[in-house]
């Protein structure tokens, strides 16, 4: 399991209220998806149910948000790499971390959401995701995003 790093997250001693999490090492899921366009409706699904399963879908706008973001890297990965894609899951220590790694060699970048159809993937998970970022893998790219779950004030929220 990939080690979870950086400054930004929530206190693990914050008290998680009705967002309870699965012990260290139970809260993972990883899915396969072939490049077909019912992929990225079964990637959000997949992440529902996952969530629900692990009682972080019942509050607050944690699955919403997880389900947006998904939709909008497994589209990127259908659109620009056309091929398989890779959804995983991790829960642990109020922090939900989501990867879709593809068969891409190009690195995301943000754009600014204009009035144009495409182009807002990016600009989504950088606006919504407490932290973001991509690393390569093989011939391809994982993009992963990570949002708070504890439930806590500005749990899951990009810190100023």
């Amino acid at each position: 399991m990939p080690q979870l790093s950086g400054p930004h997250f929530p206190d693990p001693d914050a008290p998680h209220g009705p967002f309870p999490q699965p012990p260290l090492g139970a809260g993972s899921l990883s899915v396969e998806y072939a490049p077909r366009p019912c992929a990225v409706r079964e990637a959000r699904a997949e992440v529902r149910r996952q969530l629900e399963g692990w009682g972080l879908a019942e509050r607050g706008e944690v699955a919403d948000v997880a389900e947006l973001l998904v939709g909008e890297l497994a589209t990127n990965a259908l659109v620009h790499a056309e091929s398989r894609f890779r959804l995983t899951l991790f829960a642990a220590h109020g922090v939900l971390r989501c990867e879709v790694a593809d068969q891409e060699r190009r690195v995301p970048r943000v754009v600014e959401a204009g009035t144009g159809e495409s182009g807002r993937g990016m600009f989504l998970v950088d606006a919504l995701a407490q932290r973001w970022g991509w690393h390569r893998d093989g011939p391809g790219k994982t993009v992963w995003f990570e949002l708070g779950t504890c439930g806590a004030d500005g749990c899951g929220r990009r810190q100023p």
